[in-house]
């Protein structure tokens, strides 16, 4: 899979570049209504939202598929983390043998193969969630400039699909990342994981991109689902 191939080639350096994502985590943690003791993160990663979580906590288990990733996550005596895929639900057959008081995901639930499946095996659960998903408005301008189709669902398809499976409530916000240069925005899109190894242009085609690209920052949009 090229998203967990990207991740990983990039996971020693991801802490330096996942802005966004550590503002979508601060939020989940921000807006989260209660303080619950028992927590799971599906797509864990390096551990931006372990290390957001101000109260005592008597357990956190993080999942991610990415080996090279969970190498940099936090390890204390209340952490567990497990190498697993929220695309299989082998890993949801496990997850189901433990409690939790909540299950958050942090700007990695875009990356599902089949969101609605996923959503499903979540729901099993039983478990409050809290979700924060990058849509299609992200690198919007981006993508309308290269003459690409959006990467991500829309927030509309996000919150239509998360509709059939929770009865929650969502908040769509919207960030933008600024840059002195056009050459640094590529190279964060490289390295930040936020492109998911997609890569449909040459490189007269990027050079073209680069020099036509009307803004001097990135747009973000992401959905927030809490129940």
């Amino acid at each position: 899979m090229r998203v967990r191939e990207e991740f990983s080639r990039y996971a020693s350096q991801y802490g330096t570049y996942n802005v966004i994502q550590a503002k979508v985590a601060q939020k989940l943690i921000a807006d989260t209504p209660d303080a619950p003791r028992k927590v799971l993160d599906l797509g864990c990663g390096n551990g931006t939202l372990f290390s957001c979580i101000d109260w005592e906590i008597e357990s956190f288990r993080g999942v991610d598929f990415s080996a090279a990733m969970l190498a940099h996550h936090p390890i204390t005596p209340k952490t567990q983390l497990i190498l697993g895929d929220f695309n299989d639900p082998k890993l949801f057959t496990q997850l189901s043998s433990m409690t939790f008081d909540r299950l958050y995901s942090a700007s990695a639930l875009q990356w599902a193969e089949d969101l609605d499946a996923v959503f499903k095996s979540i729901q099993r659960l039983n478990t409050p969630v809290s979700f924060g998903i990058f849509t299609a408005g992200t690198f919007k301008t981006l993508y309308e400039t290269a003459g690409l189709s959006p990467l991500l669902k829309s927030s509309e398809d996000v919150i239509e699909i998360a509709h059939r499976h929770f009865d929650a409530q969502f908040e769509i916000v919207r960030y933008v990342l600024e840059f002195d240069a056009v050459r640094e925005m590529f190279h964060y899109i490289k390295r930040s994981g936020v492109s998911g190894g997609r890569r449909v242009l040459d490189f007269s085609q990027t050079k073209r991109l680069m020099e036509s690209y009307p803004l001097d920052y990135l747009e973000f949009e992401v959905v927030f689902t809490t129940t």
